[in-house]
């Protein structure tokens, strides 16, 4: 069988309307509240959404008691709410698991593929770098988050 791969490239209009092209956000919210509201939002764009799932972050940050209508935890194609009381604890295993990140060793990673009508491995590199500066910002958002009293939603 032929494969053709393609290299995801995020400045392609016709790449980013891939179902394969995943993003996400991270919002502050409080569960306590009468009624739904974001008081604050961090967007996880495709890159850092993909080496987010590429470097196991989920699967560490998975031993905090998330809250899911899947019961899955944090997991792509969900949505997660994770306590305040449980936030200190997310940037440690956010410090730990961007410790063990090569910055010099960049991948190319499979995102998907798809066996019909033709062949196609879906690919994207990755920066590590970049992907532990989003780390960076990310656990700063955490802190403000915890600071100012609020639980965080992630749609993934």
């Amino acid at each position: 069988m032929n494969v053709q791969h393609i290299l995801i490239d995020d400045n392609n209009a016709a790449h980013r309307d891939l179902s394969i092209y995943r993003t996400g956000s991270i919002n502050s919210v409080r569960l306590q509240d009468a009624t739904y509201k974001i008081y604050r939002s961090m967007e996880i764009g495709a890159p850092d959404y993909a080496a987010f799932f590429y470097y196991g972050f989920p699967e560490a940050l998975n031993q905090l008691p998330f809250i899911s209508e899947s019961n899955n935890g944090l997991d792509s194609w969900d949505e997660a709410f994770l306590h305040n009381s449980s936030l200190a604890m997310m940037n440690t295993i956010l410090e730990e698991c961007a410790r063990a990140i090569n910055t010099e060793k960049h991948e190319m990673i499979l995102l998907g593929w798809q066996d019909q009508p033709v062949g196609v491995a879906y690919l994207r590199n990755l920066d590590p770098a970049r992907f532990v500066a989003f780390l960076g910002t990310l656990r700063q958002f955490v802190r403000e988050s915890e600071a100012e009293g609020y639980d965080l939603e992630f749609i993934l």
